[in-house]
């Protein structure tokens, strides 16, 4: 992933990106950065990064920030997508890329916000110029049982076999679908990746690395908040529409614990537990990803020791 203060960033937009787990307080820390800047006569605005808060359906169940949060500060990409059309990363890195654009034209700064780190890695360092795989062979593929993908993958992308897990069905149908697709292995796409920003602005990241025990407490907390404050009548809604399960909206973190609760697979406490747990292993999961995936020179901190001046320090130079 792209580094930052670059030697030829002199005269570039500025970009700030404040990333890390679910519940390390971003977007708190987010709008006290705009309010900073509009202290010192500067716009700012807020830009979603979270591929949950991206979902219209998932206001609640995405602690998606409400009017309250946003405290008068522009909040852009939240809620754009209809839970019934999938936003691809690519779908949301070239929003992204526009709504930076006419953000920078407008002179206001773009502050990126959220914890879902392939979102950043493409809009930073572009995406792999796949060509549309054929819809017949995706059919086909999706209806394939994993075993019979995995063997197929084995067989035919043998380095992407090796690197996914065997049970990882959605990976191994992508890999499979390129393949039979491009008649080109994964691996030689992701060498030619185009379209991303990092070259043409001033990148000031942040990295929240809250304390581990604690930020699980808040993990556990905030489902239960969830549940106090609309999640299960947002599963309600999302039921009673029919989606596909298989649709990211269906598969966000609460729906499909809720879900199984609401149709009698579950006690409350059993749901309560699952739709903590698996929390709590999501933001694990972000955790390893930003310690291992993002530049060692971004900066990192615990969000009880941070310092808005000290830690922006250049942005208000600028």
């Amino acid at each position: 992933m792209s580094t930052t203060h670059s030697p030829d960033s002199k005269g570039k937009p500025p970009l700030a990106l404040i990333a890390g787990p679910t519940a390390s307080g971003k977007t708190d820390i987010a709008v006290n950065l705009a309010l900073a800047l509009k202290s010192r006569g500067r716009k700012a605005a807020v830009v979603n990064c979270d591929s949950a808060q991206v979902y219209r359906d998932l206001g609640t169940l995405s602690a998606r920030p409400t009017a309250e949060d946003m405290r008068g500060v522009a909040h852009l990409l939240f809620g754009t997508w209809d839970g019934a059309t999938a936003c691809s990363t690519a779908d949301w890195a070239k929003a992204a890329k526009e709504t930076i654009a006419r953000l920078h034209c407008d002179n206001t700064m773009p502050i990126l916000v959220g914890g879902t780190g392939l979102y950043i890695r493409t809009l930073l360092d572009g995406i792999s110029p796949i060509p549309p795989i054929d819809p017949d062979i995706r059919a086909a593929i999706r209806a394939m049982d994993q075993s019979d993908a995995r063997s197929a993958l084995e067989a035919e992308d043998p380095e992407a076999a090796a690197r996914l897990a065997p049970a990882d069905t959605a990976r191994t149908a992508r890999a499979l679908e390129i393949i039979r697709s491009t008649g080109t292995p994964m691996w030689k796409w992701h060498g030619q990746q185009v379209g991303g920003i990092a070259k043409s602005i001033h990148l000031h990241p942040l990295i929240l690395v809250p304390e581990r025990e604690k930020l699980y407490a808040k993990c556990d907390a905030r489902f239960n908040w969830m549940l106090r404050n609309g999640a299960i009548e947002e599963v309600q809604a999302l039921l009673a529409r029919g989606l596909n399960p298989e649709l990211p909206v269906m598969r966000a973190i609460g729906v499909r614990e809720i879900a199984g609760w609401l149709e009698g697979g579950c006690s409350r406490d059993e749901m309560i537990a699952r739709g903590q747990m698996a929390t709590r292993q999501y933001a694990k999961r972000q955790y390893t990803w930003f310690r291992n995936q993002s530049p060692p020179n971004w900066q990192r901190i615990d969000p009880e020791s941070f310092v808005l001046s000290t830690h922006f320090e250049l942005i208000f130079q600028d």
